[in-house]
């Protein structure tokens, strides 16, 4: 019985054609790995299989998290969980695993300015981006701004079926803009359309009480509230502005240093 020569282009191709390029890339070093090691053929294949399945899901996580706008630096390890009461602290660890949004829950941060509400959505959403969900990131002046041109050019269905494709929206600093009637009733379009359909997570530095400078419409500010509130978890982040703090801590720091040359001369 003859055995046939092992052609390994052909083998490479065959790797591409079927769009495994980890193992493609990993096989010839593998395979020495396993002889010197005298793995069995199982372990071996299952080895890189592993890998490959690792590798995908790092590039599929690397394209969701360039996809999202996610600010890259506002992440959950750079934001000081210490400095939220224990109740909100608990209320985060619920929302890290994404399943709110298989849900359609909405997550509602409320705060002073400066009080970490866009780092710690910013933060949540990095972690469902890791799960796998599919997050997409924008101010909400800006996102207002692109419903508005869709509107516009008759293409405001289209841009909330792809909207819809993103398992949570999250609109930072509703109401920072007050907007005027015709901003405001593409945003409500926005909200309704996800309601019970999709998840938001939004930033406020106002309070409910104060949507009606947003909505301009009683009417139209309860049935906003109401859609958003139905399903969600309220994060409440009565702090003080954590910038004016890090820049109180600097100026501190400087000061120190001053006085520490001083005493040295």
């Amino acid at each position: 019985m003859t055995t046939a020569t092992f052609d390994k282009n052909k083998f490479s191709k065959v790797l591409k054609e079927l769009h495994l390029p980890t193992v493609r890339n990993i096989y010839e070093a593998s395979v020495k790995e396993a002889e010197k090691n005298s793995m069995r053929y199982e372990e071996f294949l299952f080895g890189l299989m592993e890998q490959e399945r690792f590798d995908r899901e790092q590039r599929k996580n690397e394209r969701l998290l360039r996809q999202s706008k996610l600010p890259i630096d506002k992440t959950m390890a750079s934001f000081d969980l210490a400095r939220l009461p224990m109740k909100e602290v608990q209320k985060v660890k619920g929302l890290l695993d994404g399943k709110f949004t298989d849900r359609n829950e909405n997550v509602l941060a409320f705060g002073n300015p400066g009080s970490g509400k866009t780092h710690l959505l910013c933060g949540i959403a990095q972690a469902l981006v890791k799960n796998g969900k599919r997050v997409y990131f924008s101010s909400c002046s800006m996102l207002v701004q692109e419903l508005l041109a869709a509107k516009k050019e008759l293409k405001l269905a289209k841009m909330l079926k792809k909207l819809s494709a993103y398992d949570t929206l999250v609109i930072d600093d509703i109401g920072y803009v007050q907007q005027d009637r015709e901003e405001m009733e593409v945003l409500f379009t926005l909200l309704a359309e996800r309601y019970e359909r999709g998840s938001v997570m939004i930033s406020s530095n106002l309070p409910f009480s104060k949507w009606e400078k947003i909505f301009k419409d009683p009417m139209t500010t309860a049935a906003a509230i109401d859609r958003l509130i139905h399903h969600s978890v309220i994060l409440e982040l009565n702090l003080s502005s954590f910038r004016l703090e890090a820049a109180k801590n600097r100026s501190l720091k400087t000061d120190d240093k001053t006085k520490h040359k001083n005493r040295e001369k």
